[in-house]
This record gives structure tokens, C-alpha cells and sequence, in this order.
């Protein structure tokens, strides 16, 4: 029994020391052969310089495509940013000012949902000075197409071309000059202005000359009839007639009026800095 353990043993012993023989030989082969090929490869590269370049473009491309991407930065939109938003949706105005909007925005490539909320503005405006909305909305067309940053050579900025240097006083219960930018804002100011010279010239003709600034001139450059004929068109559209829409002219060109030998009766009338007296509060590119 001893024996045949001993023999056992033996057997064991002999089988784990050629396995351990083994193993040692085929690892220090394996190390040998790595060393062979790490010297061939270092060969290689030094004798070929294009393949060590594009062997470091592309470790270089795999260590970069490992490396985490940084988050983008949040920018806070701000829930409230809806107050700020000078927009609406077109379908929940009436029906005839809906109409306006949409024949507004085809015709002079501005979004419907904004000329909305102009439109209201225009229609509340109306209500409340006796005034006929589609004429504010002509006025505003012919001075501006309905961008509220225009600005003139001559400083007249806004929707309704305001002059904001004559007419500042007007802007500051809206909080300065600054919110003649602000398209509601510029708007109310306009028919304010527009008022007064209605007033001053007893008819809307008159009065359209005297907010071009061409009241004392043989001519206005064809602008009251440029308003008129828009205002028409507006008048149409909102009556539910299919009025097709053209190119828009260019805003009217507006004359620097020379001084009046009779002084001014009106607060519309001011004095620029040029000598020259600014009957209209607004003043339009060519």
C-alpha cells in the first residue's frame, strides 16, 4: 500500500514539475518573441517616419475619443420669459383681425404670431381715439414694414417711425426713451403723435402730411397717398374681401422741413439742433 502511494506521489510530483517546465518555457518564448517584435516594430518606425506619424495619429485619436465629454453649460431661459415675449397666436383673435394678421405677415415676410399682438394693439388703439385700425397698421407698414429697430438717418426709430429726440417726453411714463424699441410701445406713442396732428391739420390727409414732416412743402413725396392706398387695401382685407398682396414700396422719403416764418402752435413742433423746424415725429429711411 506504502509502495503504491510512494509510486503515486512520485508520479504527481513529475507531472506538476514538466507543467511548470512548460509553462516557464512557453512564457520565456513569449517574452522572447514580444521582445523581437517590439524591436522589428521599433525598426520600422525609425526607418519609416510616416508610419510612426500615423501610428501617433491614431493612438492619439483613440486616447481622445476615451477622454469624457464635458457637459455644455445650462443657459437659465427663465420660465418668465413668456411675459417678455411680444407674440400671439393668430387664431385666437377675432375672425376679422386674424384676417389682417395673416394678410400682414405674407405680404411683408414677418411672423403672423407677433403681428398679431400688433394687430390687437391696432384694434384697441382705434377703440379708444376714434381712429380706424387698419390706418394705424398702414402708417406703420409704409414707416417700418413692421421692423420695430428701424431707424432712420435723421434718428426716427421704430414701428412708427418715431422721432425719439422731439417726442422723448411722450416715451417716459413707459419708462425712457429706450422703449421706442419696444414695438407696443412705439405704437402708442405713434397714434399719440398722429393724433395731434390730425388735430392740428382738421382732416387725416393733413394731418398724415404733418407727421412726414411736409406741411409747409409744395409736396410730401406722395407719402399720405402711399398710407391711404394701404390703409384701403387693410380696409378690404378686413372685410373679408381676398386682396392679393404686392412688393411693399419703400418707406416714404422724409424732408428736414426749413423753419416756418410763423412760430408753432402745437407741442409737435420743436426746433432740431440743425436750426430746422421737426413738425413730424417721425423720420423714414429712402
Amino acid at each position: 500500500m506504502k509502495q503504491a502511494l510512494s509510486a503515486t506521489a512520485q508520479g504527481l510530483r513529475t507531472v506538476v514539475s514538466d507543467v511548470a517546465d512548460g509553462f516557464f518555457e512557453i512564457t520565456h518564448n513569449g517574452f522572447a518573441l514580444l521582445g523581437l517584435a517590439t524591436v522589428f516594430a521599433a525598426l520600422a518606425l525609425v526607418a519609416r517616419p510616416d508610419l510612426r506619424q500615423s501610428g501617433e495619429e491614431q493612438l492619439m485619436g483613440w486616447l481622445q475619443s476615451r477622454r469624457p465629454v464635458p457637459e455644455a453649460p445650462m443657459v437659465d431661459l427663465e420660465p418668465s420669459a413668456i411675459e417678455r415675449t411680444t407674440a400671439a397666436l393668430p387664431q385666437d383673435l377675432p375672425k376679422q383681425q386674424a384676417a389682417v394678421a395673416y394678410w400682414l405677415s405674407k405680404k411683408y415676410s414677418v411672423a403672423a404670431e407677433p403681428l398679431s399682438v400688433l394687430v390687437a394693439e391696432a384694434y384697441d388703439l382705434g377703440k379708444r381715439t376714434k381712429l380706424d385700425p387698419t390706418l394705424i397698421l398702414a402708417i406703420v407698414a409704409v414707416e417700418s414694414s413692421f421692423n420695430p429697430f428701424a431707424q432712420s438717418q435723421v434718428g426716427a426709430q421704430g414701428l412708427m417711425q418715431v422721432m425719439t429726440r422731439v417726442h422723448g417726453d411722450k416715451y417716459e411714463p413707459a419708462g425712457g426713451t429706450l422703449t421706442a424699441f419696444d414695438p407696443v410701445t412705439n405704437m402708442r406713442v405713434g397714434v399719440k403723435v398722429l393724433m395731434e396732428c390730425i388735430s392740428r391739420a382738421g382732416s387725416v390727409e393733413g394731418g398724415l402730411r404733418y407727421y412726414v414732416g411736409a406741411a409747409n412743402l409744395p409736396s410730401d413725396g406722395g407719402y399720405a397717398a402711399k398710407v391711404m392706398a394701404e390703409h384701403e387695401r387693410l380696409r378690404q382685407v378686413a372685410g373679408g374681401r381676398n386682396v392679393p398682396t404686392i412688393t411693399p414700396a419703400a418707406p416714404a422719403l422724409r424732408v428736414q422741413q426749413p423753419a416756418a416764418p410763423a412760430a408753432p402752435t402745437t407741442t409737435d413742433a420743436k426746433t432740431g439742433p440743425e436750426g430746422g423746424q421737426k413738425v413730424a415725429m417721425v423720420a423714414a429711411d429712402s
